[in-house]
């Protein structure tokens, strides 16, 4: 097969607006173009799987069927750049948001981007977390200026609806209830160890820690955290913080001692 074929070949899989290639020949010379007619549905189909691999509590949520007719009309219009499969998919959330079909489930959208935290943070390198202690060297009159690096496998979601409940539901954590109070809820996704761990946190604990995943000060990101909840509780965040495994390290102006 020519370099030219070759092209046309893979640059036809994914976009059937494309004829047949020109010049395809099969091992026993029988109907190329139907084979390869075949062949490209299966390559839609295979990444259709992969992706329901990679969001199976989206998958449970909406069905088989139709989260395979969804991630075909994504694999379509989003083919991979890379032979790497491990990462395909990181723009699935946003293609959800705005597929009409699922416009019906206006909280699908978080779901996935809960489960693509997820998968991030199970595949993020190994870092060691920061002393939970760390902050006891510091000098108060330092404090406010302290600048927090995070882990990669850390990632915090708002959503306007009870994802981490949904997900709880879907993924067998809790029961499968109706959600009788259909609030706003926000996620904190970690992995301090080998195990991946997603749970609730509040509007002010969001707040706070978007801010010092931005690069914010402690100081500013407290006074973000109390815009958001004027009952927030510093003490009580800093030290969940730091045992969540979610910091690698503490930083300030001018550097602190050892």
């Amino acid at each position: 097969m020519s370099n030219m074929t070759q092209a046309a070949f893979a640059a036809a899989l994914l976009d059937r607006a494309k004829p047949v290639p020109q010049g395809l020949r099969s091992a026993s010379g029988s109907a190329p173009a139907r084979r390869y007619g075949v062949y490209r549905n299966n390559v839609a189909t295979g990444l259709a799987r992969a992706l329901a691999a990679r969001f199976p509590i989206t998958e449970k949520i909406v069905g088989e069927e139709f989260f395979t007719a969804m991630a075909r009309d994504f694999v379509l219009g989003t083919p991979p750049t890379s032979p790497v499969l491990l990462h395909y998919g990181g723009d699935f959330p946003d293609f959800v948001a705005a597929f009409p079909p699922a416009a019906g489930l206006p909280y699908l959208a978080d779901i996935v981007r809960l489960e693509n935290a997820q998968v991030k943070a199970y595949h993020a390198r190994d870092i060691a977390a920061v002393d939970p202690q760390a902050l006891s060297r510091i000098a108060p009159e330092r404090m406010s200026g302290l600048v927090f690096i995070f882990h990669p496998a850390a990632t915090v979601l708002t959503s306007s609806h009870p994802i981490v409940t949904i997900w709880a539901m879907n993924s067998g954590a809790q029961a499968l209830v109706p959600i009788e109070n259909w609030r706003a809820e926000n996620a904190l996704v970690t992995r301090p160890e080998l195990t991946v761990l997603t749970r609730e946190i509040g509007a002010g604990s969001a707040s706070f820690l978007l801010a010092l995943m931005k690069g914010a000060t402690l100081g500013e990101a407290y006074e973000s955290a109390m815009d958001a909840d004027p009952d927030f509780d510093l003490g009580r965040n800093l030290a969940d913080l730091l045992r969540s495994g979610a910091v690698i390290d503490i930083t300030a102006e001018p550097s602190l001692e050892a």
